[in-house]
């Protein structure tokens, strides 16, 4: 099996600000990762990325908000896709 892009998408939210969601199914767990799935989810407000979700590889899941870092506990993309968007609404005060 190759890798399948599930998503590959940017949503525009205004002007200065729109997210971009990619996710891939892969053959194999990428390193650092439990899960068969390559992602990276982002906010990019003003041109900064200010929210980020990704599993690079070796880092295993995590997501970055502003210049911190955290771990993530990925379960399923569409999981991952509302955790993602709960906290773009949080940033925005949505």
């Amino acid at each position: 099996m190759k890798a399948e892009l599930l998503l590959d998408e940017r949503v525009v939210l205004d002007d200065d600000c729109f997210v971009e969601l990619v996710i891939w199914r892969l053959p194999a767990p990428a390193r650092g990762s439990a899960h068969g799935y390559k992602y990276r989810l982002a906010l990019i407000e003003n041109g900064i990325c200010t929210l980020r979700y990704d599993n690079e590889a070796g880092k295993g899941d995590h997501r970055h908000i502003g210049s911190g870092e955290l771990s993530y506990t990925f379960t399923t993309p569409e999981d991952l896709l509302a955790d993602f968007w709960s906290d773009v609404d949080g940033r925005r005060g949505s």
